[in-house]
């Protein structure tokens, strides 16, 4: 055959270390059909302020593979909710084979076609609570790469045709595909005429949406005369493919002929008709392929005039032979993004007959509902059964309902089909089933009541069982419980969601206890977060007492929104918000930084005639709220301007030792007792944020830094004047000229400029 092939990639991407499938990152990829062999190159590589990291360690990545919906990844192999059917999915771990680079390479072969997603992560570290931009961060950045090679103009099989097929020596194979329309029941191949050898010496492969594997469905013809492979329940409205291969060491042409049969569900004694119908009667897609010559043949039979549109039928095995039963659509209500309720019509109560099975069909839709969790609910009405042991068994499936025949034994699996049993009684009248990101397209359910006997299983006889179902979409598990929070998320045009936990629980859907916070604890850690913003009372009593009042204004703005927003942060549910989080959040940070501006600016002591009107105070509320607004975690957004105000105390400080020739301040008590205490709790206060905090030892950390911070505040804060001597103003004189006010003291740096007025030395 001609091959083509057709390359993808996707924006390389940072990875984040695990916590919950929110903190992952996913990748789209759609896989045409006909394709034979799918390769994924994967690169990740390491940059450290913008350049590449060989510094930085190694540090694993995994990836996970999945076709038609994301990954239910598990690494930290926590306990799912119960009723949650985890669907499984291919992972791999890629190691480093260079300083700052590595790829790794995943093939597949004859990959089912539609939509796959990746999905990569970094191991869970250690939770350490780093300050963005106080060092360069190791950024490890994944890029996955796709290439397909697909097969062109593969030859057609239309049922009821025999195609006539001679494969020369150098050929070793030949590939057919077949369309499957709805309500088909069985799927026969068959290889008739075969010359040219001993023995037909072929291999049939048959398999639905791709090409054959070594491990399809396989029939050797040579053993088995006449040579036919029949698949039961074939997916509905999917390509069947199938190969032809010869054995090993055949030398020669062989001829033979292909046919294929497709038993219709509604008519079960016939095969469908050798003519060829419509695309649009067919359900088959425009797009075929070559036919190998075929003309079409009549159109088909008229439809009687009578003829309405009735419920769709489905294949039952059983021991009389195949029949149908009707299958119930649902009608979609779609209320938000993966907020979908399915109804039935005439429902939600449903009757279960005893002699036949109630199908029902629930439809979603291609990529848009993969990304949430399908629910279903099965109530039974025990009343309804009358006093009889009647069992009701759900079977759902996906795109091909399925329902057995045989009584003693109630399974939904078969040798191609798996699927998802429910049951229900009068003991246990509830069950439920969750699939989170579940397949697109048609999901079916089959309920069928039976009694239990002695021997088993069997029909029950007059008695129609009620059950009440629900089916419905929904974009999490529970809503993640009282523990978690429901996220939206998004991977360019793809959405999904996923639940992240909080004090301490874990799992999908946040039901996982065993590392979570009792009561107790989210108790004490609330009342040391809240309570330790007690220590700023000492702060405000000696501003208030030196006459520094807007400091200590501040000082109370900072202590009263410090209190509420640690209260309203806290992960479990011990939570209390008077305002919203985002405005708590910044009136605590605007206080904090505030406090530490006008601290500095006190221990400035600048002339009256800048600290006038309180220009640096104004000053600095607009620079801090300007950096707060740009970035709020940012480190020099938020020490930019604690270095401007330093800055200012440190020229106020070193005009004042130039022109009075001695240091300043002048007396070693207020450096002994005072500053160099206040400083090194400060120091100690931003090791303990910048380096100690992690988040397991944060609620005890932060709740130090409180302490530090307000208890160094409290030795900084310059003194109160203390004046020696108290003299009356001066009578002014009246005049023209201009008039000189020294403050002796204040010279000196002992008192605080607000009462220069007092004790000021005026001369004209």
């Amino acid at each position: 055959g001609l091959f083509v092939t057709d390359y993808f990639t996707r924006t390389p991407r940072k990875l984040s270390p695990f916590r919950s499938f929110a903190s992952i990152e996913l990748f789209h990829f759609h896989i045409p059909e006909d394709t034979v062999i799918a390769v994924w190159n994967l690169i990740t590589f390491k940059e450290q302020g913008g350049t590449f990291g060989d510094q930085c360690p190694d540090r694993s990545i995994t990836v996970y593979f999945r076709s038609g919906a994301p990954s239910v990844i598990n690494p930290l192999h926590t306990h799912f909710p119960r009723d949650t059917a985890v669907p499984g999915s291919f992972a791999l771990t890629l190691t480093w084979t260079l300083p700052n680079r590595t790829t790794g390479v995943f093939n597949v072969t004859s990959p089912l076609p539609g939509d796959w997603f990746l999905a990569a992560h970094l191991p869970k570290d250690e939770g350490k609570i780093s300050v963005k931009g106080l060092y360069e961060e190791c950024q490890y950045l994944f890029q996955p790469q796709l290439i397909v090679q697909r097969l062109v103009n593969i030859a057609v099989l239309y049922p009821g045709h025999v195609t006539e097929q001679s494969m020369a020596p150098h050929n070793r194979s030949c590939l057919y595909k077949v369309f499957v329309p709805s309500y088909t029941s069985r799927v026969l191949v068959e290889v008739l005429r075969c010359r040219g050898a001993e023995g037909c010496p072929l291999w049939l492969r048959v398999r639905a949406k791709a090409p054959p594997l070594h491990n399809s469905t396989t029939l050797d013809c040579r053993e088995h005369i006449p040579c036919q492979l029949a698949q039961e329940l074939p997916f509905w409205q999917h390509w069947y493919y199938v190969l032809v291969e010869k054995h090993p060491g055949v030398l020669g042409t062989i001829s033979f002929q292909v046919t294929v049969q497709l038993t219709d569900c509604s008519r079960p004694s016939l095969a469908r008709p050798p003519f060829l119908p419509s695309s649009a009667s067919m359900n088959m897609p425009h797009s075929f392929g070559s036919a190998g010559g075929l003309v079409l043949g009549d159109s088909p039979p008229p439809t009687s005039p009578n003829d309405t549109k009735h419920s769709v039928p489905i294949p039952v095995t059983s021991h009389a032979g195949e029949r149908c039963w009707p299958v119930r659509p649902t009608l979609r209500n779609e209320l938000d993004t993966f907020s979908v309720h399915f109804y039935i019509f005439f429902g939600p109560n449903v009757s279960v007959p005893p002699d036949r099975p109630a199908v029902f069909v629930i439809n979603l839709l291609p990529v848009l509902d993969s990304g949430g969790v399908l629910n279903l609910e099965l109530r039974l009405n025990v009343s309804s059964l009358c006093g009889e042991n009647v069992t009701v068994f759900g079977c759902l499936n996906h795109e091909v309902p399925l329902t057995s025949g045989d009584n003693t034994s109630v399974t939904c699996e078969t040798e191609s089909l798996a699927g998802f049993l429910l049951s229900v009684n009068a003991t246990a009248s509830l069950s439920r089933l969750r699939i989170p990101y579940p397949q697109t397209g048609s999901w079916y359910l089959s309920l069928r009541s039976l009694c239990a006997t002695e021997h088993g299983f069997e029909p029950c006889t007059n008695v129609t069982a009620e059950v009440y179902l629900r089916a419905y979409l929904s974009p999490c598990i529970n809503d993640c419980g009282i523990y978690g929070q429901c996220k939206l998320l998004r991977t360019n045009n793809y959405l999904y969601a996923a639940c992240e936990c909080k004090a301490g629980w874990n799992g999908w859907g946040c039901t996982d206890n065993a590392e979570a916070f009792s009561y107790g604890f989210q108790l004490l850690s609330t009342l040391l977060l809240c309570l330790s913003n007690v220590m700023f009372v000492p702060p405000v009593a000696i501003a208030v007492r030196s006459h520094y009042l807007l400091e200590a204004a501040v000082y109370i703005f900072t202590m009263f929104f410090s209190t509420f927003y640690h209260a309203c942060d806290q992960p479990g549910i011990v939570v209390f918000c008077i305002m919203e989080y985002d405005v708590l959040q910044f009136c605590d940070f605007l206080g904090s930084l505030m406090s530490v501006w006008v601290t500095v600016i006190a221990m400035a002591r600048l002339q009256p005639i800048v600290k006038q009107a309180s220009v640096l105070y104004l000053l600095g509320a607009m620079l801090l709220s300007m950096a707060l607004q740009m970035d709020r975690h940012g480190l020099w957004n938020l020490l930019g301007p604690s270095l401007f105000a330093l800055g200012i105390m440190a020229v106020a400080w070193t005009a004042r030792t130039i022109r009075r020739r001695h240091c300043y301040p002048p007396t070693w008590k207020r450096w002994a007792f005072y500053l160099c205490p206040g400083a090194l709790i400060a120091a100690a206060a931003v090791l303990l944020y910048a380096f100690v905090e992690t988040e397991e030892n944060y609620f005890y950390i932060h709740s130090i830094w409180h302490l530090l911070i307000a208890g160094s505040v409290g030795f900084l804060l310059p003194p109160r004047a203390k004046s020696s001597r108290r003299l009356g103003p001066l009578p002014r004189r009246k005049g023209c000229g201009y008039q000189l006010c020294i403050n002796e003291q204040e010279e000196l740096g002992l008192v605080d400029p607000a009462v220069a007025s007092i004790n000021s030395i005026c001369t004209s």
